[in-house]
């Protein structure tokens, strides 16, 4: 029988496992880039712990009362999927076809406020660029799939926010950095590292509005 450190180091290899390859901080990068030309490094790392503790924050959220929230709108995770995928879609679309700046990547510091930060830092960056319906889906199945019992359920949920909070981590070091990146690829090459991510970010999305939409199509030949 586990003892509980192994248990909850098992549990939080797991949540870690299971939302950084679908949360990839690092593929997020050249998006974060995209969307906040024009600001200065300052704004950047303002930006960059926003979103990590903006994702943290919708992480713990999903696995901790996510299949409750969605019982209490009777919402199934379906139709999160597919309207969640249509959001990513529309994303990815404008990142596409977004025109490129002739003046390069390097930093054109512009006025912000904090009002403006805030308000960018949720929504288009966390949401759905960062953490999104695949990402949020993810973190509902493995709160769903909690073990039984007072003290594993605990433990599980220690856990859960200590991996949740190592995800973060890496948004806040792959956003903060995102720059160096840029800086040390060259203009071309983010450019072309910027129009395939993109691609990938639209398949990605017509794959969750797919998982979705197949689900709900099987509920209903399951159930005519």
């Amino acid at each position: 029988m586990e003892t509980g450190l192994a248990a909850f180091a098992k549990n939080a290899l797991l949540v870690i496992g299971a939302l950084f390859p679908i949360v990839n901080p690092l593929g997020g990068a050249p998006f974060f880039l995209t969307m906040t030309r024009g600001f200065g490094r300052g704004a950047h790392a303002v930006l960059a712990r926003k979103i990590a503790l903006n994702g943290f924050a919708l992480l713990v959220g999903s696995i901790l009362i996510g299949t409750n929230v969605l019982a209490f709108f009777g919402i199934s995770l379906p139709v999160v999927q597919v309207g969640g995928g249509m959001v990513v879609i529309s994303s990815a679309w404008g990142l596409l076809n977004r025109k490129d700046d002739s003046d390069g990547w390097q930093d054109k510091p512009t006025e912000t406020n904090p009002g403006d930060l805030s308000q960018r830092a949720f929504y288009p960056l966390t949401l759905p660029l960062t953490v999104g319906p695949g990402s949020i889906s993810v973190a509902i199945a493995v709160g769903a799939n909690r073990p039984p019992g007072s003290e594993a359920h605990w433990s599980y949920l220690v856990a859960a926010v200590v991996g949740a909070g190592v995800v973060a981590i890496t948004i806040y070091l792959s956003y903060r950095f995102a720059d160096r990146l840029a800086r040390a690829v060259g203009d071309t090459a983010m450019s072309v590292i910027i129009r395939l991510s993109s691609f990938i970010l639209l398949c990605i999305g017509v794959q969750i509005g797919w998982n979705g939409l197949s689900a709900l199509l099987r509920s209903l030949v399951a159930h005519p």
